[in-house]
């Protein structure tokens, strides 16, 4: 694997699944009914990916809005707030398994803005947040590279987002 790329398969990480993962007090589980998840089966999941050599994405928004339900959460704030401290360091220095921040910059570009604001109402129509909307862009940026995409999410709106994967063009032989 070349120096920021990310492996074949890559696994973004939405805000219920980071919170669930991160113990905040008060998100300990997400999702319902049978597709319900708590820390034992996310973290399994996650540690699955690792040992598959998946690259693991932090979207923007799921920190921010992690960080937001730490700082509201009744306690362990500085202990659950130190954790994902840990967790953007290590993404930010591309340390494996995490994806770099700066492949997101796109997204945040004046054009990026321009688009999503076009596109924003619609998504708001069909009731999914302005996080999960930026969530889905970066699912479909890793999947345009020809990424294989896991979008981890405990979140019924999200979950119906499939990233649309580019055509992967056979190598002509010289």
């Amino acid at each position: 694997m070349e120096v920021g790329m990310p492996s074949k398969h890559v696994m973004i990480l939405d805000t219920s699944v980071l919170c669930v993962w991160l113990k905040v007090p008060g998100k300990e589980t997400c999702g319902s009914g049978p597709s319900s998840l708590d820390f034992d089966r996310v973290d399994k999941e996650i540690q699955t990916a690792i040992q598959m050599e998946y690259t693991l994405v932090l979207p923007l928004a799921s920190i921010i809005e992690t960080g937001n339900h730490i700082a509201q959460a009744p306690q362990w704030r500085y202990e659950r707030a130190s954790a994902l401290a840990e967790l953007m360091a290590q993404a930010a220095d591309q340390t494996t398994p995490w994806a770099a921040f700066s492949d997101q910059q796109l997204q945040w570009s004046p054009g990026g803005l321009k688009a999503l604001a076009a596109g924003w109402p619609n998504l708001a129509a069909q009731k999914l947040s302005l996080g999960d909307a930026t969530i889905a862009l970066v699912a479909d940026y890793y999947a345009q590279m020809g990424c294989e995409v896991e979008l981890y999410t405990g979140d019924k709106g999200l979950q119906r987002h499939q990233a649309v994967t580019a055509p992967v063009r056979p190598r002509r032989r010289r």
